[in-house]
């Protein structure tokens, strides 16, 4: 049997420091991905890294127009979080509905992004509200961060720690859930704040990505119809058992519409 080591730090810069020390070991957020993959076999790391004793790692604070989330906050915290309801309610409805009960309790929103899994929600909204990501060396940001299938611009030792969202005029978030997993086929991400626009899909391709084109047609006007005609190439797109590359590309555009018309309410 693999000898498997386990280590719950107290503080970010412990964990970072165990990190570091140790390019086998993994660190452990909500233990949603994985866990499963442990029991798979698909992992076989020297230790675990727990981050669920580390206060500084959790909370959501609002301060003037940006949403600060910790990254070892749940999803149900986020979900049901009074002051991410009353500036970005679309990352509320997102976090609401990830997985089910167990998973939004026990899922961290740090753990989804510095996960970067080509269906994930989170990394959706990062891009689209150009958040910022604060680790335990930098800030990186969002366009930045997200650099290929589960990979993400985190080096060796280095800790996600927290997120901080600009808070946007208006967004909202559409997808269409796998029903097992309820991962995205496809899920689409807008934020307008002032005259800019960003749209950010997940689920269709092996990392999350914006769609140009639709942002310059909603920022010169907010409205679905601005999106008639406006279609993506099916070529680097995800194609699977839940559906084409061909499917996921007609799906980008119905469910962009879909979330214009959320965002306006």
């Amino acid at each position: 049997m693999t000898q498997l080591a386990y280590h719950r730090p107290v503080s970010a810069a412990e964990a970072a420091r165990l990190a570091a020390g140790d390019p086998e070991a993994k660190l452990l957020a909500g233990g949603q991905s994985i866990v499963p993959s442990l029991k798979l076999g698909l992992l076989a790391p020297s230790a675990l890294i727990d981050l669920a004793g580390i206060p500084e790692l959790r909370g959501i604070r609002l301060q003037g127009r940006t949403l600060t989330v910790g990254a070892m906050t749940t999803h149900a915290a986020v979900a049901a979080s009074p002051e991410v309801r009353s500036s970005i309610p679309a990352l509320a409805r997102l976090a609401e509905g990830i997985g089910d009960r167990q998973v939004r309790n026990r899922g961290t929103a740090g753990g989804s992004l510095a996960n970067s899994d080509p269906a994930a929600d989170y990394p959706a909204a990062a891009l689209a509200l150009g958040a910022v990501l604060r680790t335990t060396r930098r800030p990186i940001p969002a366009d930045a961060f997200f650099k290929g299938l589960f990979e993400t611009a985190l080096e060796p030792g280095e800790l996600l720690t927290a997120m901080e969202f600009p808070v946007p005029d208006r967004a909202a978030y559409v997808k269409l859930p796998q029903p097992a997993s309820r991962f995205a086929l496809v899920g689409v991400f807008l934020a307008q704040t002032g005259g800019a626009v960003r749209v950010a899909v997940t689920g269709a391709a092996p990392c999350v990505f914006r769609v140009r084109e639709m942002e310059e047609a909603l920022a010169r006007r907010f409205a679905p119809e601005s999106l008639a005609g406006i279609g993506l190439a099916a070529d680097g797109l995800s194609s699977d058992i839940h559906g084409s590359a061909a499917y996921r590309a007609h799906l980008i555009p119905v469910l962009a519409r879909q979330a214009v018309a959320q965002a306006l309410g």
